[in-house]
């Protein structure tokens, strides 16, 4: 399955010059990590955001978003963001900043 150009670009574009990104294809589509940890990503036409099991019934609360069931069962801690929600460079901000938020708080 080929994931969204349009929603990595949204994200790269939300990421900027942060320091510490990498891409790295994964499950189908498209992983950035952040010293190696995986914070946000693509798959098919959303973005997958990590948010963390303390946050993710919040996240969920907010539009265009989901449950994430890449494998069939919803995963606690990540949700799927609806590619049209990220339309507003703002609220893709505001998704990456949450994301990389969670991902400082995880020690390796």
């Amino acid at each position: 399955m080929a994931y969204s150009e349009l929603t990595a670009h949204r994200l790269r574009d939300a990421i900027g010059a942060r320091t510490g990104v990498t891409e790295k294809k994964m499950f189908g589509g498209i992983a950035f990590l952040l010293d190696g940890k995986m914070f946000v990503g693509v798959v098919g036409e959303d973005a997958m955001v990590r948010v963390g099991k303390e946050a993710h019934e919040d996240a969920l609360a907010q539009p265009g978003v989901r449950p994430m069931d890449f494998t069939g069962r919803p995963m606690a801690g990540y949700v799927y963001v609806a590619s049209a929600q990220l339309a507003d460079p703002a609220v893709a901000a505001r998704w990456v900043d949450r994301a990389v938020s969670f991902v400082q708080t995880i020690k390796k």
